[in-house]
């Protein structure tokens, strides 16, 4: 994102931004304290339980766990990526979004190539009318049921056959390199380029804001590859984009739930008979990419695969990739259809209604889950209910913590006949073994150097302008101790920008490695009170500055004193004298802040 935007003007637009003010544009606010609450926009509820925090600009739910900055919200409210919602907040304020150095090219490029792909959509369905070998399309589209009102609105169109029809078309107005860029041309060994897509019905692929971004071509004959998407460009990335979407976002106000099928044709009849919430991945499995893009937008995930053995495969690999996605209120399930059909004929066959209810009927993730492991373990003796929990195990381990998870291990404990209390135990301690090869982590003072950190930073979250207070903290960044070089970090960004809020902070780091710690950490509510936080926050920095003068005594103490010279021996009398005088000054700061 920085690479597209300044960093300087997302932190002056979150700055001038109210989080307040534009949560209570979509969603009414009440004043509770000093935070407002609404009942949640992300999850059904009858009670409210979403509060947005003015001193913070922070929002969150205490039902469903949504949470996150100005930006977060318009992000997951009006189903925008990154740089389309800092636009929408930009325009709000009458700002207009620069570009970083080189951003300005990448930005052409961008626009071109978002030209190049309309024009070439344009020209593949002029192609299905007017194009003689066009007939052929429209005579296999007939034949698959496709309507021309269905063809129009996916916009479907024809890719005649030979090597440049389409680079002879657009070779006036585009390079031929910018084409292929755009994924429409392939550069040939000995030089020069040809069409990638020939004799093909195409299925245009948008994004969020209806843009084509790529192609699905379906082979008329039987040529292979029986399908052919566009590679992978600066505007298209197959692992990321949903076939489908923009349409179901489209006709649909309120999404609820999306149904992922395989195919370009099972989405376009689908939506043809009425069901309008159809998606398709792009000739791959689906990615945690693709998930975390659906339950952006729904709280409900339906797989839909074939009944047989290959369908059952690619299931299992789906919920592999779901399960580390899943969060409480959210829900993946799996429908298996009757063998020798597909969502397209089966729809054709048994019309909405009755598809629908198959949907309805659709079988949990947990159900799937368990059915799939007790078919691999005869759990009606000891050993193989023992093989069970050992097949279970890695699974559960990447549950995000939550009531799903419990759910999952109570119904282990039920199938494999245990104290559910000593399964969970059992279960806990495996994920905490450390390989003996590994360094040990987390001794007792380690956790209590780890606990420190993470208060400080939780307290600079919650009141960035203590890092105003902090004092002399670099040398914090020498010690061997997880996030102190995070807690300097925001120290240091904090003490050269005084006006910084919480929100602010986070969207420095949206995108690196401690993002989601940060976030969890502004979202949690300290038990601290707000008037104590200068207090609690200095006393947790000056126990990492005694600790730093510890670890540098017992370093010192840990060398053969016969080989100290007068020079450690002076060092280490220094160290004694600091520890003691900072022993004294936690003792006076904590009573006088």
């Amino acid at each position: 994102m920085a690479g597209r935007i300044p960093q300087d003007f997302i932190d002056g637009l979150t700055a001038r931004v109210d989080i307040v003010e534009v949560i209570d544009s979509y969603e009414a606010l009440r004043k509770a304290g000093r935070e407002y609450v609404a009942r949640c926009p992300f999850h059904e509820e009858k009670t409210p339980s979403f509060t947005v925090s003015p001193e913070k600009q922070f929002y969150h739910c205490f039902g469903c766990g949504a949470h996150g900055t100005v930006i977060g919200f318009v992000m997951e409210y009006c189903h925008l990526d990154f740089v389309d919602a800092v636009h929408e907040l930009a325009h709000r304020i009458g700002l207009q979004v620069p570009k970083t150095e080189g951003g300005e090219e990448r930005a052409r490029r961008g626009g071109e190539s978002f030209d190049i792909l309309r024009e070439a959509a344009d020209y593949f369905r002029r192609q299905l009318r007017d194009h003689p070998q066009g007939r052929l399309a429209i005579d296999y589209l007939k034949g698959r049921g496709v309507t021309g009102e269905t063809a129009a609105e996916f916009g479907i169109g024809y890719a005649p056959a030979g090597w440049d029809n389409l680079s002879s078309f657009m070779g006036g107005k585009f390079s031929a390199g910018t084409l292929a860029e755009a994924g429409l041309l392939i550069k040939r060994d000995q030089g020069g380029y040809y069409d990638r897509f020939r004799d093909r019905v195409m299925f245009p692929i948008r994004d969020a804001r209806g843009r084509v971004i790529g192609f699905g071509g379906r082979v008329i004959g039987n040529d292979t590859p029986k399908y052919l998407n566009s590679p992978e460009t600066e505007l298209f990335h197959k692992g990321r984009e949903l076939y489908g979407l923009y349409e179901a976002r489209s006709s649909v106000k309120q999404l609820e739930r999306l149904l992922v099928v395989e195919g370009y044709m099972d989405v376009v009849m689908l939506a043809q008979h009425g069901v309008r919430n159809a998606v398709a991945t792009l000739g791959t499995a689906t990615t945690p990419q693709h998930l975390e893009r659906m339950f952006r937008l729904v709280p409900e995930v339906i797989f839909c695969f074939d009944g047989d053995r290959a369908g059952r495969e690619a299931a299992w690999r789906a919920l592999e990739q779901a399960l580390p996605a899943l969060r409480d209120g959210w829900q993946a399930r799996f429908m298996f259809l009757p063998e020798g059909d597909d969502p397209d004929s089966l729809v054709r066959k048994e019309h909405k209604e009755m598809f629908e209810r198959r949907v309805e009927n659709a079988i949990t993730l947990s159900t799937f889950f368990y059915d799939t492991l007790v078919g691999r373990a005869d759990i009606s003796s000891i050993d193989g209910r023992a093989r069970l929990v050992e097949l279970a195990r890695p699974y559960l381990a990447r549950l995000a913590p939550g009531v799903f998870r419990q759910l999952m291990v109570d119904r282990l404990a039920e199938l494999s006949k245990m104290n559910p209390d000593t399964l969970a135990r059992m279960l806990a301690g495996a994920q905490r073994t450390v390989q003996p090869e590994a360094r040990p982590r987390n001794t007792p003072g380690e956790r209590t150097v780890v606990s420190l950190v993470r208060k400080a930073i939780s307290h600079l979250l919650r009141k960035p302008v203590l890092a105003q207070q902090a004092g002399d903290y670099k040398r914090l960044i020498r010690m061997d101790t997880p996030g102190i070089g995070l807690l300097v970090e925001m120290l240091d960004l904090l003490r050269d920008n005084p006006h910084f809020t919480t929100a602010i902070v986070l969207e420095h780091w949206r995108e690196r490695e401690h993002a989601k710690a940060l976030a969890r950490l502004a979202r949690d509510e300290s038990l601290v009170p707000y008037e104590e936080l200068d207090r609690e926050f200095l006393d947790a920095l000056y126990c990492l500055q005694l600790g730093y003068v510890e670890q540098q005594i017992a370093d010192l103490n840990s060398r053969p004193r016969d080989a100290w010279n007068q020079q450690d021996k002076q060092e280490l009398s220094r160290l004694l004298q600091e520890k003691k005088d900072m022993k004294q000054l936690i003792i006076e700061k904590s009573t006088a802040v």
